[in-house]
């Protein structure tokens, strides 16, 4: 079992957009060591609490401060983007840390629909055109054809692997009818989870680029010594999700256990759904859940997140994350 690390590059209350990055790399470093297969960075827009908005800049920062963890977006939101630019800026990447780039795409924005149309006006038109962009950028990255009119010559013969992401079904059918790997978004949106899975296993068509499918979940994990510590700490992350329903951005504040008395029923119910795929705990108690998890979705990777304010308890739920998976 393969065990990854998605990081947004949170930017905690006292701290600056430089320490954010600062403890993204610190957090990659530390993820290299303990035998995670890859870090994957995701592209978010307007938001105080994301500094991860420059995707290939902040990769190109963590690959060049480590040596043999992969490095990848996940997801780079496509439709934000030209399939060419983002065809040369991964093709330089993997020019300059070969077979340690991964390409994670999203067809969302990142963002709400404003800022989408700030990103790119004609964001919505081009969500639509997902698929031909896809096919674009592989034309860009693993083809040297002499008879198109453009081409990512920095990109050509690179092999940078493409990986879909995705929260719905939709996603699930694209990644299987061209044969690559999935990535399910569990952490923030597993509705649709069990059902998109099932979509991508029965419906994937072998390609050039795998034989068969592969798929990867991403859940939340606090990790922590006493179940009362892991709930003090978690506490953190589930205010941030309140302030997203309640439209009230502010940066990864402190532990408090009074948020858990802020909330009404109703809010209660929607963070709970959002969040089914969070696990919080000790050790054995995480190790019970994910093991129950794996039964019924047996994925080849799990990738995790961890929006811990403290960064020596961040890191200690990612040491214990991964003596949990070595045990699968």
């Amino acid at each position: 079992m393969k065990y990854s690390l998605l990081d947004l590059s949170h930017v905690v209350e006292g701290a600056s957009v430089r320490e954010a990055f600062q403890r993204t790399l610190d957090i990659a470093q530390f993820a290299e060591q303990n035998g995670y297969t890859r870090i994957w960075l995701a592209e978010h827009h307007n938001m105080v609490s994301v500094a991860s908005v420059a995707t290939t800049i902040l990769m190109g920062y963590v690959a060049a401060h480590t040596h043999t963890i992969c490095v990848g977006s996940g997801g780079i939101m496509l439709p934000n983007h030209s399939p060419l630019a983002v065809a040369e800026q991964i093709g330089t990447l993997a020019q300059l840390y070969p077979n340690r780039i991964d390409l994670g795409l999203g067809r969302a924005p990142g963002s709400d629909q404003f800022t989408a149309q700030f990103l790119n006006p004609n964001f919505f038109t081009d969500a639509q055109k997902f698929p031909e962009q896809i096919r674009l950028l592989q034309q860009f990255l693993y083809n040297s054809q002499e008879d198109v009119k453009v081409r990512a010559y920095v990109s050509e013969g690179t092999q940078v692997p493409i990986y879909i992401l995705g929260s719905s079904t939709d996603s699930a059918y694209l990644s299987s009818s061209f044969g690559l790997p999935y990535a399910f978004a569990s952490h923030f949106a597993p509705q649709q989870m069990e059902r998109a899975l099932n979509i991508y296993w029965k419906e994937f068509t072998p390609s050039d680029y795998l034989d068969e499918p592969y798929a990867m979940v991403c859940i939340n994990v606090v990790i922590c010594d006493t179940e009362e510590e892991a709930k003090w700490h978690a506490s953190s992350f589930y205010r941030m999700f309140l302030g997203i329903i309640r439209n009230h951005r502010e940066k990864i504040q402190p532990p408090n256990l009074d948020y858990y008395n802020q909330m009404t029923l109703d809010e209660h119910r929607y963070i709970q759904q959002m969040l089914a795929c969070t696990f919080v705990g000790t050790k054995e108690s995480v190790y019970e859940k994910i093991a129950q998890f794996l039964i019924k979705y047996p994925v080849k990777e799990l990738m995790v997140n961890c929006p811990i304010y403290s960064q020596d308890i961040r890191k200690q739920s990612l040491l214990y994350f991964a003596e949990i998976i070595r045990q699968f």
